[in-house]
């Protein structure tokens, strides 16, 4: 039986607003999180993804209060990340609400981090966010590499070796960000997604680039098992609606 491929809204959220912006920068309001969340849920999304975008680079935890009211309005699965450095972190977050939480900084400073929350809670909980940028020639082996805080540091960290040894470590999902394409509406990074569908074995998010609805069928035909996208649905530009059409045209099963 083939899988259904999911389509994610991801609400980024900067002091309790929604905000979005392009390459992570020129960050913009986009409303409010539980507004949209609920609207979201009613219009067919298959699941959340709620991004505290400043956590890490502001070296707070993730705002507990919006994560609750937000899981409380939806009736779809919500994937929580930003600033979760503990295992600690990650009961918190479940108990307010999240039924996956994404990890991405504080596993590169500490890779052992993946292994044991997925010991405490099964790796079905547990999401590896990646902010992949291109690389400058020849510092990593796949000409991609792994920031941290948010798409401000670099860490020469080959992107798709990590996202392989995420994986083995016990990551049940790898979310893949493309810094590149980030906000620019012109297509998700093919050549990303097919890297990291080589290498490992666990479902691919693919995140960053959606501008068209034409966007979307080729990013699942690259390797990722569900599209994620924020601006176009938040302005209005596109509908979940819109895009599972699309995607059930180029032959892909949506729910």
């Amino acid at each position: 039986m083939t899988v259904a491929v999911r389509v994610i809204p991801c609400l980024d959220v900067d002091a309790g607003r929604v905000v979005k912006g392009v390459n992570f920068l020129d960050l913009r309001d986009a409303g409010d999180p539980v507004e949209l969340a609920a609207a979201y849920d009613r219009a067919g999304a298959d699941e959340l993804t709620f991004l505290d975008v400043t956590a890490s680079s502001s070296d707070r935890g993730t705002m507990l209060d919006v994560v609750r009211r937000t899981a409380e309005s939806v009736f779809i699965p919500l994937t929580v990340g930003g600033g979760v450095r503990t295992v600690a972190d990650v009961d918190t977050l479940l108990r307010a609400g999240a039924d996956k939480i994404g990890v991405n900084t504080a596993a590169i400073a500490r890779p052992e981090l993946l292994a044991e929350i997925a010991e405490r809670f099964g790796r079905q909980v547990l999401v590896l966010s990646l902010d992949v940028r291109r690389a400058p020639a020849g510092t990593t082996a796949s000409g991609f590499e792994v920031t941290t805080h948010g798409g401000r540091r670099g860490t020469g960290l080959d992107a798709v070796e990590w996202a392989r040894r995420g994986a083995e470590l016990g990551a049940g999902e790898i979310l893949l960000n493309s810094m590149d394409a980030d906000g620019t509406k012109a297509g998700f990074d093919l050549e990303l997604i097919g890297a990291v569908r080589r290498v490992v074995d666990v479902p691919v998010v693919a995140s960053g680039g959606a501008g068209a609805a034409a966007h979307f069928p080729p990013a699942i035909g690259a390797g990722a098992d569900a599209v994620l996208a924020a601006s176009v649905f938040h302005f209005g530009e596109l509908t979940v609606a819109e895009v599972k059409d699309v995607l059930r045209g180029a032959g892909h099963p949506v729910r």
